[in-house]
Parts: C-alpha cells; structure tokens; sequence
C-alpha cells in the first residue's frame, strides 16, 4: 500500500515524482524495498531492526534522514491486541513508513491526505500520523478507565461475594481474570506512548532545517499530550494494581471461611462420633444397653453433643 499526494509513484520509473510526499509500505516486498531505496536514496528497516529496543537502534539521524521507530498496536483476527513496530524514514521531501499489519491511525490519516492543504511534506504527515496515534492511545485509556471503574463498583460493593461460595469463586476468578487483561492492554497503551514520546522529542530535536515552525510547535503538542496522558496511564496503573490486591485479598477470605467451615464441622462430628464409638462397643456389661428407652436417650445425646460445640461458635461468633 502507497500513500502519496497527487502522483503515483509507480509511474516514476527510479525517480520519485516531487508531489509524492509519503510511502507507506504495508507488508512491502523485497522489490518494493529495493525501488524506494534507490528513489528516494535511503536504507529500508527490516522488521528485525525495528523491533530492536535500544535507543541507537529507534532513533537515528544518517546523511540528513531520520530513521525512528516505535511500537503501534494491532488486532489479529481474534480481535486480540498484539504490539506491532512501525519504522518511519524521513527526509526533507518525502516520509517512507513501514510496518507489517494494518493500524487504524495510519489508514485514517491515509483518508485525510488528499483534502487537507496542511499536509504539505512528509514532516506533516508523520506530525499528523504521531497525532493519530496519540488521540487513540487517549481513546483506548479512556476506555480502560470506565472498564476499571466498572469493575471497581463491583469489586468494592461486595457484588463478587455475596451469592455463595461457589458463585463467589467463579465469580472472583472472572474478577481477577478482567483485571490481569487490563494490565495487559494497559502495559501495551504505556508502551506505544513512550515510543511516540520519544521519537517527537527526538524529530523534534535534530529534523534541522526542514522542520516547518508548524510542524515544530505541533511535535511539542504531541510530547505534552504524551506527558498527561502518562500521568493518567500512573494513576489509572495504581487503580488497576489496587483491584489487583483487593480481588486477591477477596479470594484469601474466601479459602478462610472455606476452611473455618470445615474446621466446625469436622468439630461438631467428634462428639457425635465419640458417643456412637462408645455406645458401639457391645459390652456385656453396659447397662444403657438394657434400658427400655436407651435407644432414643442415645440419639439425644448425640444429637445435643453436635449442636453444643455450634452455639458455642455462634457465642463467640465464628459463625457471622
């Protein structure tokens, strides 16, 4: 997939068109490659290169061309997120991205460049691109906020714990289940924010000349919004990592009435049992085995031997 402004590149033979101002590579092949490399004078990333995590790797400026990269999010079929990295190449004409699954930032902004007059270089589009990319992150935090706050209510509220103990159970395990996949997507919203922070702050820094004064004052926006949204990204971590240790701290309570309950009742069963063992024995000389209404007497005495180690508990109020 190609993206430019007016001209087909294709249509240039070796040399790019001078109104072609991004190229975007989806997925290209080694033929592609090759041709952007040798129109637009520049080396092409591998997917390797772009995955790699060191600074020097992400953020490079060779012969007046800017090599950045950072990581973007991407669902797969499943609708399951996974961290994809994307590599942009800027020049003084032209911005070359590159990046191996669809991302809903690069294709609306993909939308917008044959009407917008402000995309008027490859350094706009890729502020712009920054920009797509930043207002989903606020999206995807926004919605991991209610979806935390929702699972708060129920949490705090005692709605996981009130249904019995199995329902509980089940219930905690979703609970907790929930909160481990907001993390998850929460760890991914930190890591594409920090990737864009950097490469803005790095263009920023060294773009030199060809950095229009827009351009410039739209970069420092990005880093701002990428510094407030981190300070929400902290705040709503905590949140996440408190539900964390209350759903946690609930399903430690739940193992210890489990445990209290058996611990009664095996309790309660031993006088009973004591009883029944010892009336069990058929001594000859056991007298209540002779008397007319030993059977029932026995049954009573079993009986109130179970329920005075329960009134005891209730006493000293194990059992609330």
């Amino acid at each position: 997939m190609y993206r430019s402004q007016g001209g087909d590149w294709q249509s240039a033979g070796t040399e790019l068109a001078p109104e072609i101002i991004w190229i975007d590579l989806l997925n290209p092949t080694p033929e592609e490659i090759h041709f952007v490399e040798r129109a637009a004078k520049i080396r092409m990333p591998t997917e390797a290169s772009l995955s790699e995590i060191e600074a020097s790797s992400r953020l490079r400026l060779d012969h007046h061309v800017l090599y950045l990269s950072s990581p973007v999010v991407t669902l797969d079929a499943s609708g399951e997120a996974h961290l994809t990295p994307v590599g942009f190449v800027i020049t003084a004409n032209v911005l070359v991205t590159v990046r191996f699954f669809t991302s809903a930032p690069f294709d609306s902004v993909a939308q917008r460049i044959d009407t917008d007059d402000s995309l008027k270089n490859g350094m706009c589009v890729f502020t712009r691109l920054l920009e797509a990319i930043v207002d989903r992150g606020a999206d995807v935090l926004e919605h991991l906020g209610v979806t935390a706050d929702g699972l708060s209510r129920s949490v705090f509220k005692g709605e996981l714990v009130k249904k019995g103990p199995v329902r509980s159970t089940r219930k905690l395990r979703e609970a907790l289940a929930n909160v481990g996949v907001l993390a998850d997507r929460l760890a991914k919203a930190r890591d594409v924010l920090l990737g864009v922070g950097r490469i803005a702050s790095y263009a920023d820094d060294v773009g030199g000349e060809w950095i229009t004064p827009s351009s410039r004052i739209r970069l420092e926006a990005v880093s701002k919004d990428v510094v407030s949204l981190s300070d929400y990204e902290s705040r709503l971590s905590d949140k996440i990592q408190l539900l964390l240790d209350a759903v946690l701290g609930f399903i430690n309570i739940e193992q210890n009435d489990l445990f209290k309950i058996l611990t009664i009742v095996s309790v309660v069963g031993v006088p009973p049992t004591l009883l029944a063992g010892i009336w069990g024995m058929n001594f000859k000389n056991m007298p209540e085995l002779n008397w007319q209404w030993g059977y029932a007497l026995a049954w009573i005495a079993i009986i109130v031997s179970g329920l005075l180690p329960l009134l005891w508990f209730k006493l000293r109020g194990w059992l609330d």
